[in-house]
C-alpha cells in the first residue's frame, strides 16, 4: 500500500499535487468507516485533529498522570512522587502496568495513527495536503516521546497491509525517517504559504501555517541536538538546516510557542493528573534547591508557598515562626518553597502537605515546545558544537532566560538574574528530617562566562535550559541522559540492582505483553538494536556522550 508521505518522500516536490491516500494506517481500533463531514471545518476533521494533538501532551487524564507526571516529571528532576508509591519509576522499581504507558496505552499510538487515517481521508477527497503535513509534524512530536523513552520501536511498517505483529525500528532509522518526514512535511507548508486551516482544526496555532513552518523546524533542530553525540554529521546540517531562513524560520517568540489550547472549557489534565489522590505529585528538591539559590523569580509561578492547601481535604502547615516569617534551613535558604526529595525512603502525607505543591492553573495550555527552549538548543550548538546557529551562544542563552521569564511574567528581575555571577543552587535541605542527603549541588552560577570550557558552557546552558523547561519532563530526562545535566540529587531509594543511582534510569523495558503479542519482533529488536539488556540501565542509541 502507498500512502500520501511515502509518495512525496520518494519522489520529492514534483508530486506534492498528487494525492493517494489509503486510510489504513492501523490495525488496532482502526475505524472501518468512511470520514463524516470532510469539510475544512467539518466534525469529521476537527474531531481527528484534536485526537492527533491529544498524543503529544495527552488530554487524558490518567495517560498524562503517567508519562508526564510520574515518568517524565520525576526522571526529569522536576517532580517527585506525592503519594505513597513504594514501585515506581524514580525508586526504580516500576511495575509491569507502568512500563506499558507509552508503547501500549491506546491514547497515544492507536489514537495517533487512527485518526491519522482520517486525515488522509480528506486529503484524498479534498486534494488539500496541507492538513496531513500538519498532522506529520505532530506525529513526530509524539512518536519522538516513544522512541526517547524505549529506543528501538515500531515505526515504519506500522498500517502496512494491517499488519498485527510489528517489526522494530533502531532507534537510528526512526530518526532518519523522522528528518525525512519532517522535510516532506514542511516542504508542502511552503509551498502552500497562503493556505489557512479553521482554528476549529487547528487549536495550536490558529491555522496560522508560517508557524507550523517554524514549530516543523524547531522540532528538528530539536531533534539535531538530541543526536549530537551519535551521528555528529548528520546533526549538525539538520540543525544548520533548521535554522537557515529560507526555509521559514524557527519559534523565536512566546506568541510563536507550540501550546495546545484546548483548555479554555476544561481543566489541564496534567493539573488534573497533580491533584490525585492527596496529590501524587509534588515539586521536586532540585526544582526547588535551583530557583531558591538563584533567586529566581519564576519561583512563585512554579510552585506554591510551603503548606498551601491546593486541593480539599489537604490543610498542610506552613513553615512559618510564630511571628510569621519563614523558617530558614540551616544555610539560612527560606522554607517558603520546599521541594521533597525524588525516590522518598519514607514517606508519610501527614508531613508531604506541609511541602509545596505545583503552581499550574487549570486552564494552561499545553506546552509542546517554546521559544526559550529553541534559544538553549542553538546556544549549545553554537557553544559545544560550533555549529553555525546564526549568532552567539552567549546571546542565545541571555535570550532563552529573557524569553522564558517573559513568558511566566516576571521580566523585570531579567537584567539582575543574567548578572548575577555569584548565585549558586540553594543545598538541600528536608525539614521534615525524612530524607535527608548531605552532599551539594555543583556550584554553577548564572552569568555568561566566555573563558569556560565547552563542557562548562554545556552545563550551564541545560541547567537555564532544565528551568525554563519546566513541566516538559521527559525533554529534561531526554536532556539528563545526553548530557548528564542538569546535577540531580541522587534518589532515597534504589529498587533495581542494575540502576546506576548516580545516573537513574536509562530506559523502560519493553511491556511484558510485547513478548507475548509480539515475540518475534521485540526479541528482534532486542537482539540487533538495542545495545545490551531489555532493562533499566541500557542506553538508548543517542545516549552515547563520551565519559559519562
Amino acid at each position: 500500500m502507498k500512502h500520501i508521505f511515502n509518495k512525496i518522500l520518494a519522489g520529492g516536490a514534483v508530486l506534492l499535487t498528487t494525492v493517494a491516500c489509503t486510510g489504513n494506517y492501523l490495525d488496532i481500533n482502526s475505524n472501518q468507516s468512511q470520514p463524516g463531514d470532510l469539510t475544512p471545518d467539518g466534525f469529521a476533521l476537527v474531531s481527528s485533529m484534536t485526537n492527533i494533538c491529544s498524543t503529544v501532551a495527552p488530554s487524558d487524564v490518567n495517560c498524562t498522570q503517567f508519562v508526564d507526571c510520574l515518568l517524565g516529571g520525576t526522571l526529569g528532576g522536576y517532580f517527585s512522587d506525592g503519594a505513597n508509591f513504594t514501585s515506581s519509576y524514580v525508586r526504580n522499581n516500576a511495575p509491569n502496568n507502568w512500563t506499558e504507558v507509552f508503547l501500549k496505552d491506546k491514547k497515544i499510538i492507536s489514537t495517533l495513527f487512527t485518526n491519522l487515517s482520517m486525515v488522509e481521508g480528506f486529503c484524498e477527497t479534498s486534494g488539500d495536503l496541507v492538513p496531513m503535513a500538519v498532522a506529520n509534524i505532530i506525529k513526530i512530536a509524539a512518536m519522538h516521546r516513544v522512541t526517547d523513552c524505549y529506543g528501538p520501536i515500531p515505526y515504519s511498517a506500522i498500517g502496512f497491509e494491517g499488519a498485527i505483529k510489528t517489526p522494530y525500528d533502531s532507534q537510528e532509522d526512526v530518526y532518519n525517517k523522522f528528518f525525512e518526514e519532517l522535510a516532506a512535511a514542511r516542504q508542502i507548508l511552503l509551498d502552500n504559504p497562503t493556505a489557512v486551516m479553521s482554528p476549529l482544526v487547528d487549536k495550536v496555532y490558529g491555522g496560522d501555517i508560517s508557524n507550523w513552518v517554524r514549530f516543523a523546524n524547531s522540532l528538528q533542530l530539536r531533534l539535531a541536538l538530541r543526536i549530537s553525540y551519535a551521528n555528529k554529521e548528520l546533526a549538525q546540517a539538520k540543525a544548520e538546516d533548521a535554522i537557515d531562513p529560507k526555509n521559514g524560520g524557527v519559534i523565536e517568540t512566546n506568541d510563536q510557542n507550540a501550546t495546545w489550547k484546548n483548555y479554555q472549557t476544561s481543566t489541564n489534565s496534567m493539573r488534573t493528573a497533580i491533584m490525585y489522590n492527596a496529590h501524587d505529585t509534588r515539586p521536586s528538591a532540585e526544582i526547588a534547591c535551583y530557583l531558591n539559590g538563584y533567586k529566581d523569580p519564576r519561583i512563585s509561578k512554579y510552585l506554591t508557598e510551603s503548606g498551601s492547601p491546593e486541593s480539599p481535604g489537604l490543610n498542610g502547615k506552613p513553615y512559618k515562626n510564630d511571628d510569621g516569617t519563614w523558617m530558614t534551613a540551616p544555610d539560612g535558604t527560606s522554607l517558603q518553597y520546599v521541594g521533597i526529595r525524588r525516590g522518598w525512603e519514607t514517606f508519610s502525607t501527614s508531613w508531604s502537605v506541609n511541602f509545596s505543591d505545583v503552581n499550574l492553573p487549570g486552564t494552561t495550555p499545553a506546552l509542546w515546545m517554546n521559544a526559550s527552549e529553541v534559544c538553549f538548543l542553538r546556544a549549545e550548538g553554537a557553544a559545544v558544537f560550533n555549529w553555525d546557529m546564526r549568532g552567539s551562544a552567549e546571546s542565545f542563552y541571555n535570550d532563552g532566560i529573557r524569553l522564558s521569564m517573559e513568558d511566566y511574567g516576571v521580566a523585570d528581575g531579567y537584567n539582575t538574574y543574567i548578572n548575577d555571577a555569584t548565585s549558586v543552587p540553594a543545598k538541600f535541605y528536608d525539614p521534615e528530617g525524612q530524607n535527608p542527603w548531605t552532599g551539594v549541588i555543583p556550584a554553577v552560577t548564572i552569568k555568561w562566562d566566555e573563558t569556560l570550557t565547552a563542557e562548562q558552557k554545556q552545563q550551564k546552558i541545560i541547567t537555564q535550559k532544565w528551568i525554563a523547561n519546566w513541566k516538559l519532563g521527559n525533554e529534561a530526562w531526554a536532556d539528563y541522559r545526553r548530557t548528564g545535566y542538569p546535577f540531580l540529587i541522587p534518589v532515597a531509594y534504589n529498587g533495581s540492582n542494575v540502576v546506576d543511582i548516580n545516573r537513574g534510569p536509562q530506559r523502560l523495558p519493553y511491556p511484558a505483553a510485547e513478548y507475548t503479542d509480539n515475540l518475534t519482533n521485540v526479541q528482534s529488536a532486542v537482539s540487533n538494536y538495542l545495545n545490551g539488556p531489555d532493562n533499566l540501565a541500557t542506553k538508548v542509541w543517542w545516549a552515547c556522550k563520551p565519559g559519562l
